[in-house]
C-alpha cells in the first residue's frame, strides 16, 4: 500500500480492551480480520469515553499503513453475560421494566472505579443519583468522567436514588426510546 488510505467498510466486533487513561484500546474483528485500533476521541465522538470489555461495536473500519482503525462508532451493545447478571440493589426489576423507566439528564459528579460506585446529578433535582460499578458495566461503559454528560433510567433503592441504566448522552438523542 502507498501512503494511500483504503476504503471505508463496516464491521461489527467485541471490544478486546479499551483503557481510557491510556487513550486507545482494540476491537476484535468478528470475520477473524486483524485487531482494529479505537481511539478516544473516536469513541468520543460517539458521545462515551469509556466502554467495557467484551461489548459489541459496529463500527466504520479504515485501513492506514500503521493497520486497521476504527474512524466512526456506529453502535454499542453491552456484554451478554453483564446484561444478565443479578445487582442486589435494583431488586426485582427485569430489563424490560427498567427500558420502560424515562431517561433523565444528568452529569456525572464523580465516578470512582477503584471504590466500585460515584454520583450523578440529575437535571432540575437536588439530590445526588448512585451508580454502581456493574450497572455501568451493564450499560456497556468501563468508566466515568467528571462532568461526562449521560442520561440515566433511574430507580428507588434501598438508600435513595439509583441508576439502574446508564446511556451516553448522544446516543439517547439519537435513539430516545
Amino acid at each position: 500500500m502507498t501512503g494511500e488510505q483504503s476504503e471505508l467498510r463496516t464491521i461489527v466486533g467485541r471490544v478486546k480492551w479499551f483503557d481510557p487513561a491510556k487513550g486507545f484500546g482494540f476491537i476484535l474483528d468478528s470475520d477473524g480480520g486483524p485487531d482494529i485500533l479505537l481511539h478516544a476521541n473516536v469513541l468520543r465522538n460517539y458521545g462515551q469515553g469509556s466502554v467495557a470489555d467484551n461489548s459489541q461495536i459496529e463500527v466504520t473500519v479504515q485501513t492506514t499503513q500503521r493497520g486497521a482503525q476504527a474512524v466512526d462508532v456506529l453502535s454499542i451493545t453491552p456484554p451478554e453475560n453483564e446484561r444478565e447478571s443479578h445487582i442486589e440493589d435494583l431488586g426485582d426489576n427485569d430489563p424490560a421494566e427498567i427500558a420502560a423507566l424515562p431517561l433523565e439528564p444528568a452529569r456525572v459528579k464523580w465516578f470512582d472505579k477503584v471504590k466500585g460506585f460515584g454520583f450523578a446529578n440529575v437535571f432540575g433535582r437536588p439530590e445526588d443519583v448512585f451508580v454502581h460499578i456493574e450497572v455501568l458495566r451493564r450499560s456497556g461503559f468501563a468508566d466515568l468522567g467528571p462532568g461526562e454528560a449521560v442520561c440515566l433510567r433511574v430507580i428507588e433503592g434501598k438508600r435513595g436514588r439509583m441508576a439502574a441504566q446508564v446511556i451516553s448522552w448522544e446516543a439517547a438523542v439519537r435513539d430516545p426510546r
